[in-house]
């Protein structure tokens, strides 16, 4: 009966559970926010290759 109490009253897995969802919902945003900027990027580089192959030595 005394460890169904204290089992209870335990809160170390509760912690580390909710710590885990708050960092699985900062990389699913992460994700979200570079995916959204992966097109962006992927012009800027092309943009900057195209000028880098048009210069003259």
């Amino acid at each position: 009966m005394k460890f169904l109490a204290k089992l209870r009253r335990n809160e170390e897995g509760a912690t580390a559970i909710e710590y885990g969802l708050i960092a699985a919902l900062i990389a699913v945003a992460a994700i979200a926010a570079l995916q959204g900027m992966g097109s962006q990027l992927t012009s800027t580089f092309n943009k900057t290759s195209s000028a880098m192959g048009t210069t003259t030595s």
